[in-house]
C-alpha cells in the first residue's frame, strides 16, 4: 500500500483540456502542492462513451497518477465523476475529488426560477446526476441541453471561432426564451467559453461553474488527512501530460510559472 505524504502532489485528470479551469483554482488556493495533470485529449470527448468505456479511461488515468505518487486526484471531468467516481473511490485508497454541476447553487440564486444546464450527453443521462437534481425544489425548471460538438472545437482550439458563436448561440436562445437567469456550466471544459456566452446573453444572466467549490473541497479534504503541504521553500515544478498535440496546452498555461508541458502515451 502506498504511504501518502504531504509533499506528494495532487493528480488531476480530464478527457483533455477542460480540467485547467480546475486546476487554476487549485493552484490558486493551494500554492505549495505540486500538481500532475493528465490530459486524455486523444479520447476526448468523453461525454458520447459508454459508462464501461468512461470507467475504463478513469481507471487507466488514476492508475497512470497512482504511479507517480499522488496523494489526492482531481476528477476534473463531469462525466468521469457522474459515471465513474463510485467505483474509483471503491477500488483505491486515496481520496477522490470529482466535479458535479453546481445545479444547487443555482437553485438558491435564480430569481426566475428558471435554471439552464449546458452539459455532456454522459453527465445529462447519469445516475448521479438524476440524483443530485431530483433534490432540487418542484418549484425550479431546469432546462437541460447537451452541449454537443463543443469539447471538440474547444480542443481545436476554435473558442473564438465564428463556428463556436454559432453553435452556442444555438444551445443558448431557447434557454434565454424560456427566462433563465442561472446557466450551469457541467462540464469543464466550458468555462473557456464565458467571455463567448456573456457576448450573446448580453452579460444577462448568472454563470455558475465549480472551480472554486472544487479548490475549497480539496484544501478541506488535505488539512482533514494531514495532507496540506505547508513548505513552500521548494515546490516542484507542476508538470501536465497530453496524449495529443501540447500547444494548446501550452497556450492554456503559459502565464504561470514552474510548469512542464510534455506529450506522452498513456
Amino acid at each position: 500500500m502506498m504511504i501518502l505524504e504531504a509533499e506528494n502532489p495532487i493528480g488531476i485528470f480530464d478527457s483533455g483540456v477542460g480540467g485547467i479551469s480546475i486546476w487554476k483554482e487549485v493552484h490558486k488556493a493551494l500554492p505549495n502542492e505540486q500538481t500532475i495533470y493528465l490530459s486524455d485529449s486523444i479520447n476526448a470527448p468523453y461525454g458520447q462513451k459508454s459508462k464501461e468505456r468512461i470507467t475504463e479511461l478513469s481507471i487507466k488515468n488514476t492508475e497512470y497518477l497512482l504511479k507517480r505518487n499522488c496523494k489526492l486526484i482531481i476528477v476534473a471531468c463531469n462525466t468521469a465523476t457522474t459515471n465513474a467516481i463510485k467505483h474509483l473511490r471503491n477500488s483505491y485508497n486515496i481520496p477522490f475529488i470529482g466535479i458535479e454541476p453546481a445545479i444547487k447553487p443555482a437553485s438558491l440564486q435564480t430569481k426566475t426560477k428558471t435554471v439552464g444546464i449546458l452539459a455532456t450527453k454522459g453527465t445529462l443521462n447519469s445516475e448521479l446526476f438524476e440524483k443530485t437534481s431530483s433534490k432540487i425544489d418542484d418549484n425550479i425548471n431546469i432546462i437541460e441541453q447537451v452541449g454537443e460538438g463543443l469539447v471538440e472545437l474547444i480542443e481545436a482550439g476554435k473558442i473564438d471561432s465564428e463556428e463556436m458563436y454559432l453553435l452556442l448561440e444555438k444551445y443558448l436562445n431557447p434557454m434565454l426564451d424560456q427566462n433563465i437567469d442561472c446557466l450551469v456550466l457541467g462540464c469543464t471544459h466550458y468555462p473557456f467559453l464565458i467571455p463567448v456566452i456573456k457576448r450573446i446573453t448580453n452579460n444577462s444572466i448568472n454563470i455558475i461553474d465549480s472551480g472554486e467549490a472544487v479548490a475549497r473541497q480539496t484544501k478541506r479534504i488535505l488539512s482533514q488527512e494531514d495532507l496540506l503541504n505547508t513548505n513552500s521553500s521548494q515546490i516542484n515544478p507542476n508538470i501536465f501530460y497530453t496524449n495529443s498535440d501540447k500547444r494548446l496546452l501550452q497556450t492554456l498555461v503559459k502565464d504561470f510559472k514552474n510548469i512542464i508541458v510534455e506529450r506522452k502515451e498513456f
